[in-house]
């Protein structure tokens, strides 16, 4: 059996990318399931792969059921650690433990503010105190965490730490939040990395427009790097 992971619609759930991208990153096979968020069979569809109300949800080849995005990152990291999901050198990668955990469950004023949306770009988005101080903050852990490695990723090789931050690099280039050019050139790696094409392109094709991300400002094209 292989592992089996429930995801939400790929143009806005972020928490689905998150338990996507080690799969796809660091070539580790999985089944794909989807389900719509907001519509009336998402509960129950949840429910009957094993989860318990959110995405995603992973179903390991031996029936474990792990129902967020750190827990199935630390699970790969400790089931495969030949795939380098984790930095090899041993105080780089606690750091990167600490980043992803942060973020996990920080940065709470830049997610709320700034919904994940990969269909569109919005113009004209005004950053509240609280959202410039997530983003002070990020700034300051990307930049220190690449000046020690020399990039392109944060620790050097893309790591968890990339995936955990790449749905706010995808928010940072869709509401044009003001960033230091060496933040901007990350965010550009982040989008032109081979899996974000594919989920996005995927999400283009297969997601209907959501009116609950709508955020009423005038539209622009997603920046595609190229």
């Amino acid at each position: 059996m292989a592992y089996a992971l429930l995801i939400g619609q790929r143009s806005y759930s972020s928490w689905s990318l998150r338990g996507w991208l080690p799969f796809a990153a660091f070539g580790i096979p999985v089944d794909l399931s989807s389900t719509v968020i907001y519509s009336d069979a998402f509960a129950s569809e949840v429910a009957a792969f094993g989860g318990g109300g959110t995405v995603p949800v992973l179903r390991t080849p031996e029936g474990g059921i792990l129902t967020d995005s750190l827990a199935i990152a630390w699970h790969l990291a400790e089931t495969f650690p030949e795939k380098g999901l984790l930095p090899d050198d041993p105080i780089a990668r606690a750091e990167a433990q600490s980043l992803i955990a942060e973020m996990h469950s920080g940065f709470t004023a830049l997610r709320n503010a700034c919904p994940m949306n990969l269909r569109t770009a919005w113009d004209g988005f005004e950053v509240s105190a609280a959202v410039q101080a997530d983003l002070d903050r990020l700034q300051a852990l990307w930049s220190e965490a690449l000046a020690r490695s020399g990039g392109p990723y944060l620790y050097g090789d893309y790591s968890l730490a990339d995936v955990f931050f790449a749905p706010v690099a995808i928010r940072i280039a869709g509401y044009g939040l003001p960033v230091d050019p060496l933040t901007q050139s990350y965010v550009t790696t982040q989008l032109a990395h081979p899996a974000i094409i594919e989920w996005r392109e995927a999400g283009l094709v297969e997601d209907d427009e959501v009116a609950k991300y709508d955020m009423g400002l005038p539209r622009l094209p997603f920046p595609i790097p190229g």
